[in-house]
């Protein structure tokens, strides 16, 4: 099972108190990438890992015809029921590990920030591949791997007068323990080539990456985001779902 630590009380009292629990998808730096990969039509969408349902409620105001939003967290869950009023969004608990959906049920595949909890990925994205219909889409963001794969978690001098962020191991992938907002946070590492082959080999086609950093306009009005500068801290990946190779 994937280790709920949303429901974690420190954690949780942390997580809402970051810029993007208060303020929502404003607030979050990657979104208008994110955003700009979304298709135009967004059909029925599934949200993987919805939190506080600012995604789901975006998509019905951008004419989604229904969202069912899935989190392991009943606080984040919670807390997205209380702030929805809307019958075209469903929301329910679900564990991602061992995750169930109907045959090409969606149109939209959506995820921020929770497959790098995800210890089985290959189960997960096959079980999205069948329930988005041929020609749907899959996009998602993550911890970029540069953030997952360190175990030294300060940044370093250089003599040159910048920081570097020690890399370990990058290569061997696998569960990671991390000290964010809590003690003992597992993520799971694994290489970019293993998301992307992942997605191709469940029928996906690679339509747009991105490694997130600030741009200069960014760095002007946010500073403190210079560190993002030096090495991207997410990965966002829009993908479209092959129709089955159906030659004898």
């Amino acid at each position: 099972m994937t280790q709920n630590i949303y429901d974690q009380e420190n954690f949780f009292q942390g997580y809402a108190r970051l810029p993007r629990s208060i303020s929502g998808l404003d607030a979050a730096p990657e979104w208008p990438s994110l955003r700009a990969q979304l298709p135009a039509r967004l059909g029925r969408v599934v949200d993987l890992g919805c939190g506080y349902g600012w995604f789901a409620r975006w998509a019905r105001q951008s004419g989604a015809a229904s969202v069912f939003a899935l989190d392991v967290s009943e606080k984040m869950l919670a807390r997205a029921r209380v702030t929805t009023v809307d019958p075209a969004i469903s929301y329910e608990r679900a564990d991602l590990e061992m995750l169930e959906l109907p045959a090409g049920s969606f149109d939209l595949a959506y995820s921020s920030l929770a497959l790098h909890y995800i210890a089985n990925l290959d189960r997960l994205i096959a079980t999205v591949s069948r329930a988005v219909v041929p020609g749907g889409a899959f996009v998602f963001s993550i911890e970029h791997p540069l953030l997952t794969a360190p175990t030294v978690q300060e940044w370093l001098p250089h003599p040159a007068g910048h920081t570097i962020w020690p890399l370990d191991s990058y290569l061997d992938e696998g569960s990671r323990t991390r000290d964010w907002l809590a003690s003992g946070v597992i993520k799971q590492h694994r290489t970019l080539a293993t998301y992307l082959n992942t997605l191709v080999r469940h029928g996906f086609v690679i339509r747009h990456v991105e490694e997130w950093g600030p741009s200069a306009a960014d760095l002007a009005a946010h500073p403190e985001w210079a560190k993002d500068h030096q090495r991207p801290p997410f990965l966002l990946v829009s993908a479209r779902r092959q129709a089955p190779d159906v030659t004898p």
